[in-house]
């Protein structure tokens, strides 16, 4: 098993006549234009890096705050690849049995998953593992429910040297690397991202759940036999799954004869 550990960084609309933030495009409010990521064995030595800058197509001026934040400037990312090459390029990165993406906080994950479908990319491989350091990173320092610590403060907490700085998407996987290395038990276990589903109403989501029984008694009684825990686990993640249309694919129409 691998753990990928990685960080991004984003761009956003701006509108320079006024001088604030809007002009998004809301299939893709945050344009990913730098991704950092180190590849862990089961051993937490490293075994590889990544650290690629991307040209943005969506938003092609870069938003102040982003350039104040970041550092990266337009002529860097004038010369970077396009998003495309970057997630072929992130893919063979990641590829192996199996691999844990571990992040600080949820939303990269989300973004990433938001840009592959903006640009009508395959997704990545279900199911998704993956690790929120971050969570559990604040509880492992005491936070109080409900609030996440910074990556800063846990770095520093952790007594993590800080030679490079932050908000640098190659740097902060590193940070978030060296703060995994310091909680880690066997505690830690990776849960399963399901993606968003297309045009799903969330107030119907919200008010509805799986019946687990009832669709694990269809298929005992399909296979006239019970299932196992693990065979539970299944069938249950393949329904989370199929829901989510990622395995959909397009049928060319009945071609009709001509009369």
């Amino acid at each position: 098993m691998n753990y990928i550990v990685f960080d991004l960084e984003f761009n956003q609309g701006y509108n320079f006549a006024k001088g604030t933030k809007s002009l998004n495009n809301p299939k893709c409010p945050f344009e990913i234009i730098q991704i950092g990521a180190i590849k862990l064995n089961d051993h937490f030595e490293t075994i590889g890096t990544l650290d690629v800058i991307v040209k943005p197509e969506i938003y092609t001026t870069l938003n102040p705050f982003v350039r104040e934040l970041t550092g990266i400037t337009m002529e860097e990312l004038n010369k970077g690849i396009s998003f495309e090459k970057m997630y072929e390029d992130f893919s063979n990165f990641i590829k192996s049995d199996r691999s844990v993406l571990c992040v600080w906080g949820i939303a990269d994950i989300k973004e990433l998953f938001r840009n592959i479908e903006f640009y009508e990319l395959e997704p990545l491989p279900s199911p998704t593992e993956y690790i929120d350091i971050q969570s559990y990173a604040s509880t492992a320092l005491d936070c109080k429910k409900g609030i996440n610590i910074g990556l800063g403060n846990a770095a520093k907490l952790l007594s993590v040297p800080i030679e490079s700085q932050f908000h640098d998407a190659f740097n902060d996987a590193f940070y978030t690397t060296e703060v995994f290395k310091k909680i880690y038990n066997k505690e830690i276990k990776p849960n399963i991202y399901i993606p968003k589903v297309k045009g799903l109403n969330r107030l119907s989501a919200r008010n509805y759940k799986i019946d687990l029984p009832s669709l694990t008694d269809q298929f005992e009684k399909m296979f006239k036999r019970e299932m196992s825990i693990d065979e539970k686990s299944i069938i249950k993640l393949a329904y989370i799954m199929g829901k989510t249309n990622q395995f959909q694919i397009k049928i060319d129409p009945e071609i009709k004869p001509k009369k």
